[in-house]
């Protein structure tokens, strides 16, 4: 294997490599691996090409050569060969900062898929609807991602498909349906870019490399950053992976999960899941993800899997942890964990309860508050009930939000702009809204969950979200939106109460209230340490 690429294996050499180099996705996968939990095998391109590719210095070949060396070694690992029409072996092909950056980076998955390889995946997993469902997202996402087509044409190649399949979602397609969706898919790309999605496992998945480099210099991830005080030139590994299957049907599917409550900070797993679906179809905000009450009821092992994996990764990490699974007929890969993201209210909560379970000290704690303004920690409520609510959405995040109405994230930064606090209403809310995210009081959706990566990154800016409201129907050619029985016009007023789910009509009165119980151990630390320095 190329000495500069890293290895993702169970007996990893953590001592070799630091996160700066492969990235804090990729650091975080090998110290999972060595303790023992379940990571599907990979290597690490480290952020070191992605400045020499930034610059001008990237050398094709020297990138071909270092890519066969890590596939190789993945041969090795698992038995399956890319490209091959028998055992194909797929790849995930994932960006990694060294500093988190939820949502702002690509993906590309099922990479090493063709017309050869499809019938490979059919003989060796006896699942024909698996194989051209993965391809159907290979070529959709490889179009988005590599050769930067907007998604619409294809979006509504999958709805002509599901009308005419008379379902309502994809993952009620059957294979037949979800080929020819596959091959119209490949020729409108080849329509709408002039060049074809490529055959050849070896040039997707260069291609796909370069382009998540590419990422790097997106408007969102460098607003992001702006956000964030990132450094604009650190660049991100590329984490490449043994592709794992939620779609494989039955006891399959993908999900994102924290290990305490990202809003309150309660100590309680908070799981978002879809069965029959990839982990992009959670994160990316455009499904609701509402499988995980199913995922208990129905498979009770797996759910105690889950609460021990939440244990292990905390006392790994010594922090709440949100971790990306995908269950593949019933055996479970954690393909991602990092620091949770959370509201300053449950930072205090998260804090505090850690140094009273003895997994840090008051000493460790108190720097991770370091960046927040302890005195303006607050909750809102309602001052008083306002009656039942036009409609109810799930949670996302803490407090009451009132505003104009925003259908998209320039009105917002208008009414904003204006002194005017602003609700962005949309039916998904995507990461490349990130400046009208930051920008809003609070955040209402349609669709998505509770963990998709713009919720993460609300949460974390301390907005105001509900998302997942089916009643929710946006008109933006004619500027408004339906919220159950009521018409409401943009830049009328809207209320969220991501205290108990509803949304309102007009400008609600609130009351706050402070984590006394919180800031009263905090300020006994910060003596405690006075008196003994």
């Amino acid at each position: 294997m190329d000495p500069s690429l890293y290895p993702i294996l169970p007996r990893a050499a953590l001592a070799q490599c630091s996160a700066e180099e492969v990235g804090n996705k990729a650091w975080n996968l090998m110290r999972m691996a060595s303790a023992g939990l379940s990571v599907p095998v990979g290597f690490v391109i480290p952020t070191s090409w992605c400045r020499q590719y930034r610059a001008g210095r990237m050398d094709n070949a020297t990138l071909t050569e270092a890519l066969g060396s890590g596939i190789a070694m993945l041969e090795t690992a698992t038995g399956l060969r890319f490209g091959c029409s028998r055992r194909p072996l797929l790849v995930s092909v994932r960006s990694g900062a060294a500093v988190s950056m939820p949502g702002m980076l690509e993906t590309v998955l099922d990479v090493g898929l063709n017309p050869e390889t499809v019938d490979g995946l059919i003989r060796l997993t006896g699942n024909p609807r698996l194989a051209w469902d993965s391809y159907r997202r290979l070529a959709q996402g490889f179009a988005e991602v590599v050769l930067e087509q907007p998604s619409g044409p294809l979006d509504e190649l999958v709805i002509q498909a599901l009308s005419r399949a008379e379902v309502e979602t994809e993952c009620e397609l059957d294979f037949r349906t979800l080929r020819q969706l596959t091959r119209d898919m490949i020729d409108r790309i080849r329509e709408l870019s002039g060049t074809r999605v490529p055959e050849d496992p070896r040039e997707q998945l260069a291609q796909a490399v370069t382009a998540v480099f590419r990422s790097w210099d997106t408007p969102k991830a460098a607003a992001y950053r702006r956000l964030n005080g990132i450094d604009a030139n650190a660049g991100t590994a590329v984490t490449i992976q043994r592709m794992v299957f939620g779609n494989a049907g039955g006891a399959s599917g993908s999900g994102i999960g924290f290990t305490r409550n990202p809003a309150t900070g309660e100590h309680e797993l908070y799981i978002d899941f879809l069965f029959h679906a990839q982990g992009e179809d959670v994160v990316s905000g455009r499904h609701l993800a509402r499988d995980h009450e199913r995922l208990r009821r129905m498979l009770p092992v797996v759910w105690n899997q889950l609460e021990s994996t939440g244990h292990t990764l905390e006392v790994l990490f010594r922090d709440a942890q949100d971790f990306e699974f995908t269950l593949e007929s019933g055996a479970l890969y954690i393909l991602q964990a990092r620091n949770a993201k959370r509201t300053p209210w449950a930072s205090l909560r998260v804090a505090t309860d850690l140094v009273k379970e003895g997994l840090i000290s008051p000493a460790e704690a108190l720097p991770r508050l370091a960046g927040i303004d302890l005195a303006s920690v607050v909750r809102t409520r309602l001052a008083s009930p306002p009656g039942e609510p036009l409609a109810r959405a799930e949670i996302a995040s803490i407090g009451v939000a009132s505003g104009a109405i925003a259908l998209d994230a320039e009105s917002v930064k208008h009414l904003a702009a204006a002194g005017t606090p602003a609700i962005l209403v949309r039916r998904d809310t995507v990461t490349s809204d990130i400046e009208g995210i930051a920008a809003a009081a609070g955040i209402l959706t349609a669709s998505g969950g509770r963990t998709s990566h713009a919720a993460v990154v609300a949460r974390d800016l301390g907005k105001v979200c509900l998302v997942g409201c089916p009643s929710l129907v946006i008109d933006l050619d004619r500027r408004l939106c339906r919220i159950g029985e009521r018409t409401l016009h943009e830049k009328e007023f809207l209320s969220l109460d991501a205290n108990e789910g509803g949304i309102y009509a007009g400008k609600l009165e609130t009351i706050v209230e402070r984590p006394e119980r919180e800031l009263a151990r905090i300020r006994a630390w910060q003596a405690g340490l006075r008196v003994c320095a």
